[in-house]
């Protein structure tokens, strides 16, 4: 592919139509346009001739925007071609369009899904969609896990993805949301708009929904007032047992807040030869505590979910359920969904998310460190 730089009139250059990015911020425009003025454009824009005359914008769309802002009559630019010298075509165009605007903060979630299912349909329909999806994440300089992460979003209701695309819902409680049925994520949508849920109870309460809507097909799943009476007893037994062992908690609750209050030093003395392994043994304890908060955390998102669940038994949309099944097969969840916005993968990737969205284990399951 060759290219060259040359200054060039605004009116030789023409939008391009097709171009993944379909929101541009007025205010930011105007920003970038002072900027322009005051600096000079700093890097140029890239564009391809077209047959028709004139140059087609591959990317730098922003920057050819604010310099119509800006007043300007010129605008640097990168003129790609061929090997053949002739105008590149109109997937190679996309692809650099793709590239040039993945890893830039503006860039809405949902672009980014509808730009990365347009480079996997262009690898053809006799591709592998596993063996597009490595393609195309080698292409753009992401991962699997992050474009996976970014197709489950086409699953979402509208009401969802606009809200997605404003910030007010995370990209990983998107993918959980989007995992719903149709009616589920409105369900959950409606529940979120009271204001009663974070991104982070988001997160929880969709998985728990999902999770529900599965143990419904299950014939393994008796409600309680359908349960024999042998059934009924166990589950009476199973309830007591659970109560009593979180009503202990109390007890040992007013030990060691005796324990916590004691003099550091008075307490080595009485512990003379055994500190340490005290010290181990609280450890202990403060691991199995933190794993049976988590499950009775998760027990609260699924009290949640029942009350705002309304069709268990649809299925999810079928390419959220692929996009799973890719990433249950090749990644760790908890680096298929997003760690911060704009941050980091596991792999080093930039990936954004909401800043207190919970790591994700084995299947897209909130981990135990979630908070």
């Amino acid at each position: 592919m060759g290219t060259k730089t040359a200054s060039l009139k605004l009116v030789q250059i023409h939008r391009n139509e097709g171009q993944p990015r379909e929101h541009f911020d007025e205010a930011e425009l105007t920003e970038l346009a002072d900027s322009i003025n005051e600096h000079g454009l700093l890097q140029p824009i890239v564009v391809r001739k077209r047959e028709q005359g004139g140059y087609e914008i591959v990317a730098g769309e922003r920057r050819f925007r604010a310099h119509e802002i800006a007043g300007k009559i010129t605008i640097d630019a990168r003129i790609i071609t061929g090997n053949d010298g002739e105008a590149i075509d109109d997937a190679a165009a996309f692809e650099k369009a793709m590239v040039e605007n993945i890893n830039r903060a503006d860039m809405l979630p949902l672009e980014e899904a509808k730009g990365f299912k347009k480079l996997i349909d262009m690898q053809g329909p006799d591709v592998e969609l596993k063996d597009a999806t490595q393609t195309v994440a080698k292409k753009v300089s992401k991962t699997v896990q992050y474009i996976n992460a970014r197709l489950a979003l086409l699953g979402l209701r509208a009401e969802v993805a606009s809200a997605v695309n404003l910030g007010h819902i995370g990209t990983q409680a998107a993918v959980q949301i989007a995992a719903l049925t149709k009616d589920n994520q409105k369900g959950i949508f409606e529940k979120w708009k009271k204001g009663d849920l974070t991104d982070n109870q988001l997160v929880h309460i969709a998985y728990a929904m999902r999770k529900q809507e599965k143990a419904a097909t299950q014939t393994s799943m008796v409600a309680v007032d359908e349960m024999t009476p042998d059934q009924k007893a166990e589950h009476t037994k199973e309830t007591t047992k659970t109560k009593t062992a979180l009503d202990e908690i109390e007890r040992l609750c007013g030990l060691l807040d005796g324990i916590a209050k004691m003099d550091a030093q008075h307490l080595s003395k009485l512990l003379a030869g055994e500190v340490g392994q005290r010290l181990e043994q609280l450890d202990r304890a403060a691991k199995h505590l933190e794993k049976a908060r988590f499950q009775v955390r998760q027990a609260v998102a699924h009290a949640a979910a029942s009350s705002i669940i309304v069709s268990a038994e649809a299925e999810a949309p079928n390419l959220v359920a692929e996009a799973e099944a890719l990433m249950a097969a090749n990644v760790e969840p908890e680096a298929a969904v997003d760690a911060s916005a704009d941050g980091q993968d596991s792999e080093g990737a930039t990936v954004p998310q909401a800043a207190d969205e919970p790591e994700m284990a084995d299947g897209g399951e909130p981990t135990e460190t979630a908070a």
